[in-house]
C-alpha cells in the first residue's frame, strides 16, 4: 500500500486540482486516519498551498477519536481542513439525497466499505455522481488475484451469514462497473498474512483468524466441523497460501 501511494497515486492524482483555489476530499472508512492522512500529502506535495477541504466518514466513534489524535500530533496540516462525520456511507447518502443541491467532490477515497453496503451498483452509481471535473474515486478492498477471493467464491454461500458484509472483491467490482459503463483502472497490490495459528489446536490466535479469513464472528462454533475441515485443507493448500520458514503464508 505504501508503495502504491508513493509510485502510483501522484499519476492518479493529476488533475483533479488544476486552476482550483480548494481540492475537496472525502473519505469512507479511513479508520484511526493513517492512510487517509498519507493520502493528504501526497495531495499536499502536487498542489502546493492549495487548500484542503477533507470530510471523513466513519460509523466508529473509537476511530474517529484516533483520527483526531493522530491529525492532533502530525506537522504540516496547516492548510487543510477536518470535519468529520459519524455515520456509515449509506447514512452519508440518504443525507446527501435529502439535499437539493449535492456536493461535489475532487478526489472521493473508499477504503474497504464496499463490503458493508447492501446494494452496491447503486453505491457506485451515487459516488460517481458527486465527481467534479478531472475528479476521480479511489476504492481499496481485496484483491481478485487473492486467497480472499478464491475463498470467498468457494465458500460465501456455506458459511454462517448475517446481513453486515458482502464477499465482495476487485473481479466483482469491475463487472458491476462494466455493468454501470463507468471507466476505470485496477491495481493489484501484494499481500500476505501469516496464518500458521489456524492450524494449532487451542491456539489463543486461532479463532480470531477463522473470524478474519470469513469475515464471519465465532465461526469455528457456528460452521459444521466437516466444512470447517474442507477450508482447513484448502488453506494450506498452494492455490492459497505457501509454506515459507515452516508458516503458512496466505497471500
Amino acid at each position: 500500500m505504501q508503495q502504491f501511494m508513493d509510485e502510483k497515486l501522484p499519476g492518479i492524482l493529476a488533475r483533479i486540482g488544476d486552476t482550483k483555489s480548494e481540492i475537496k476530499i472525502p473519505s469512507f472508512g479511513g479508520g484511526a486516519g493513517e492512510i487517509d492522512l498519507h493520502i493528504l500529502s501526497k495531495v499536499q506535495a502536487q498542489y502546493l498551498g492549495v487548500s484542503i477541504n477533507n470530510e471523513v466518514v466513519e460509523p466508529s466513534a473509537e476511530q474517529i477519536t484516533k483520527y483526531k489524535e493522530l491529525v492532533a500530533k502530525t506537522s504540516n496540516l496547516e492548510n487543510i481542513k477536518f470535519t468529520w462525520h459519524k455515520e456509515t456511507s449509506s447514512e452519508y447518502q440518504n443525507r446527501m439525497m435529502e439535499k437539493k443541491e449535492l456536493q461535489k467532490w475532487d478526489f472521493i477515497h473508499i477504503l474497504q466499505t464496499l463490503y458493508y453496503v447492501k446494494d452496491i451498483p447503486a453505491t457506485l452509481k451515487f459516488f460517481h455522481s458527486l465527481l467534479a471535473t478531472s475528479a476521480k474515486i479511489l476504492i481499496t478492498l481485496a484483491s481478485r488475484t487473492s486467497g480472499w477471493d478464491k475463498l470467498w467464491k468457494k465458500y460465501r454461500s456455506h458459511l454462517p451469514r448475517d446481513d453486515l458484509y458482502q464477499y465482495i472483491t476487485s473481479s466483482d467490482l469491475m463487472q458491476m462497473l462494466d455493468k454501470l459503463g463507468i471507466k476505470y483502472e485496477c491495481y493489484d497490490l501484494l499481500s500476505t498474512m501469516d496464518i500458521s495459528d489456524c492450524f494449532i489446536n487451542s491456539n489463543a490466535n486461532e479463532d480470531l483468524l477463522w473470524d478474519f479469513l470469513t469475515e464471519t464472528c465465532n465461526v469455528s462454533i457456528t460452521a459444521p466441523p466437516d466444512l470447517k475441515a474442507e477450508i482447513m485443507k484448502d488453506l494450506q493448500d498452494p492455490e492459497f497460501s505457501v509454506k515459507k520458514e515452516g508458516k503458512g503464508s496466505f497471500q
